[in-house]
């Protein structure tokens, strides 16, 4: 497998696809903290808000990267309902990133987060637990982000050229009995 295959052409091969969605969720993470810092240490809100505007920015860079690199396909020709499902995954993964976060968090909207009360992270002020919390979080919902949308979204019926199969060669012509001719002869 040469680089070109890896990085520049279209495929639909799930491993280059995941390779590639590494990427892509690695751009798209550092836009979702990026923004989720900004708007949690200097605009200071509370760890939960931040953490959606960071994911609606994250989500938003995600989705243009994987059409443009990851996915060649998608299954429906509506880039509206496209995207839609594709947020719909992707606000599954934000509710899963919530509970994910929940025991890391200083405040919210389930209180004070147990880890943040027992002050389990050595080195770590316990105000930015939530950032722990975050980290946890992208590894879990990276992994049901990209197979919930390779497989709810995009087509795996056209193979890519790497993946196709050799054709198989023609076979003989079927011989056919002297019955099969006599019966095709009174139609």
């Amino acid at each position: 497998m040469n680089l070109k295959k890896i990085f520049v052409e279209g495929t639909n091969n799930t491993f280059i696809q995941f390779f590639r969605s590494l990427f892509v969720g690695g751009i798209a993470t550092v836009v979702d903290f990026g923004v989720m810092i900004f708007f949690r240490e200097v605009v200071h809100l509370y760890d939960y808000i931040a953490i959606v505007i960071g994911f609606i920015f994250g989500l938003a860079a995600n989705y243009i990267i994987s059409n443009l690199w990851v996915f060649s396909k998608a299954k429906v020709n509506n880039r509206v309902l496209d995207f839609v499902v594709f947020a719909v995954i992707g606000v599954i993964g934000m509710g899963l990133t919530q509970l994910i976060v929940a025991p890391f968090a200083t405040e919210g909207i389930f209180g004070e987060g147990f880890l943040v009360t027992w002050a389990l992270i050595p080195f770590v002020q316990p105000k930015h637990y939530y950032i722990i919390g975050k980290c946890v979080a992208v590894v879990l919902v990276y992994m049901w982000n990209f197979f919930a949308r390779k497989f709810l979204l995009y087509n795996k019926t056209e193979q890519a050229e790497d993946e196709k199969q050799p054709e198989a060669e023609p076979s003989e012509p079927e011989q056919h009995d002297e019955k099969d001719n006599a019966e095709k002869k009174s139609d």
